[in-house]
């Protein structure tokens, strides 16, 4: 663990230059690597020495941001991906096959609940939703024998639940299994899951970790502290004849979690990023304390303007008193959210689009938690796949705006705001 505060290790880890190298963490643009023997590439193979082989499995810029990553999340290792979805996909499969269980909360992101609804049943993985606030009582019951997973988001996207971390941790290891959190709106700034009983944390980094909506990504972070060997794991804890017969858990000790994804999963599936992604995430990373700050003050001013506003019929936003998660987020992120607020205004469904289309600094993309203020209807882009029980599942109602509020100037973005809502109802 560094002694740095988070603020300098988003600058200084992941990359140290020795004398004359390049300052700034390079572009290693290739495939492959050179060596003098095959003796050389062969200890690679064999795990019996550390290096870069192929691009696939490790790249010298890649491996820098994802160093620095897993120093901001206090984990033992990290693996990029090539998107968010990619890393939560390598993440469960890495400890589930067919015929294992996952719990998860359903507050989660329209992607994530296809992937786990659709996709990971047709692999024979099935999966059971409870509500972001559920009772311990109800947690535990959820949990079969073939359970292998407790999966939640520390800021659900867009319905911004808040679940209880240290008791979802408390469900999953009282079971032998593993809490996994996506911490993607948080980001390690205002929450570090490891800290209340997290194992496991993925991120989409194409959210605020790039911060500039430049490149896709994601991450998966190993804590580091489960256990591995305690039989409800032999992926990780019995010999793997496609590497050798490694075993990880002998091999890797509290890494093991982490090489088995990368070793076995990325191998075989490939979703890797490229370097370049890998450099400008890092350039982002570096200006994320900074940027989260102005994000979390935006918002907080936004949100408190439209709980005041006659337009709006509600508001959810964790920074505000009223909001039911509020007592969470004072819990687990007291410094701060995320800038991402969700409402409704007095018209609903029809009153969302002509905002949307009225709005002339924000826009309107699939995308969020970057730089500029953007908006969306997630009930008919980002979620249009679900049904509306699970749209009511998992908090998105058909009146439901996300907009994610940026860094620009507060008075600007309320004026754009204030606009809208005079095109809509004051004509």
């Amino acid at each position: 663990m560094s002694k740095f505060h988070i603020n300098t290790q988003c600058i200084q880890e992941g990359y140290s230059p020795k004398n004359g190298e390049p300052r700034v963490l390079p572009i290693v643009q290739s495939t492959t690597y050179k060596y003098d023997s095959s003796v050389e590439v062969g200890k690679l193979f064999d795990l019996e020495e550390d290096g870069f082989f192929y691009s696939r499995i490790g790249n010298p810029t890649v491996d820098a941001v994802e160093k620095k990553i897993a120093a901001l999340e206090g984990g033992v290792g990290a693996l990029l991906t090539a998107a968010g979805m990619s890393s939560i996909m390598i993440a469960v499969l890495n400890i589930c096959s067919a015929g294992d269980h996952i719990v998860s909360s359903a507050a989660i992101y329209g992607g994530t609940m296809n992937l786990f609804t659709v996709t990971l049943k047709r692999f024979g993985i099935d999966v059971t939703l409870v509500q972001p606030d559920v009772s311990e009582e109800e947690l535990r019951k959820a949990v079969r024998p073939n359970t292998k997973v407790i999966y939640a988001e520390t800021i659900a996207n867009p319905s911004l639940c808040i679940v209880d971390l240290s008791m979802f941790a408390t469900v999953a290891h009282d079971n032998d299994i593993p809490f996994m959190v996506d911490n993607t709106f948080a980001t390690p700034v205002n929450c570090k899951p490891f800290e209340f009983g997290a194992d496991v944390v993925v991120h989409s980094t194409s959210k605020y970790m790039d911060g500039h909506a430049v490149a896709l990504g994601g991450v998966i972070v190993d804590g580091g502290t489960f256990n591995w060997a305690n039989g409800k794991f032999p992926g990780l804890s019995t010999p793997d004849d496609s590497y050798h017969g490694v075993i990880y858990t002998e091999h890797f000790k509290e890494a093991a979690y982490i090489s088995k994804a990368r070793l076995q999963l990325m191998r075989d599936m490939g979703v890797t990023p490229s370097a370049n992604s890998a450099f400008l995430l890092n350039l982002g990373l570096e200006t994320l304390p900074l940027r989260m700050e102005r994000h979390c003050y935006n918002a907080q001013k936004v949100a408190e303007f439209l709980e005041a506003s006659e337009y709006v019929t509600w508001v959810n936003f964790p920074g505000l008193k009223s909001c039911k998660f509020h007592e969470m987020a004072e819990k687990y992120m007291p410094n701060g959210t995320c800038g991402v607020i969700s409402f409704g205004l007095v018209g609903g469904r029809e009153a969302a689009t002509k905002f949307m289309d009225s709005l002339k600094l924000a826009s309107i993309v699939v995308h969020v938690a970057d730089a500029r203020t953007s908006v969306l209807h997630p009930a008919s882009t980002t979620h249009r796949q679900l049904t509306d029980a699970q749209l009511e599942e998992c908090g998105v109602g058909a009146d439901l705006i996300r907009m994610s509020i940026g860094i620009e100037y507060i008075d600007d973005i309320i004026d754009d705001i204030k606009q809208a809502f005079d095109v809509i109802y004051n004509k």
